[in-house]
C-alpha cells in the first residue's frame, strides 16, 4: 500500500533527524520526502498499515503530519 502524508518537515537536516526513527519503524517499507512539494510530502510504500504509527511519530517529534486522501 502507498501512503502519502502532508508534513511540516522543511529541511534536509530534519529528514536526517527523522531517518533513524523512520528506518526503525518502517523496516519493511520504502519511504521518502519530497521537500520541493508545497505539502512537503512523505511517501511510504508499506505492506502493513502504518498510518497511525507514522502520524504519531512525526507529531511526537514536533512536526505536523496528516494523510492525504483522494
Amino acid at each position: 500500500m502507498i501512503y502519502v502524508f502532508k508534513t511540516s518537515v522543511k529541511l534536509k537536516k530534519e529528514v536526517l533527524q527523522l531517518k533513524p526513527h523512520l528506518d526503525e519503524l518502517l523496516k519493511q517499507a520504502k519511504w521518502n520526502f519530497d521537500l520541493e512539494d508545497c505539502d512537503r510530502i512523505l511517501r511510504i510504500a508499506s505492506p502493513t498499515d502504518i498510518l497511525d504509527t507514522v502520524t504519531k511519530l512525526l507529531q511526537d517529534k514536533g512536526f505536523d503530519c496528516e494523510e492525504l486522501t483522494d
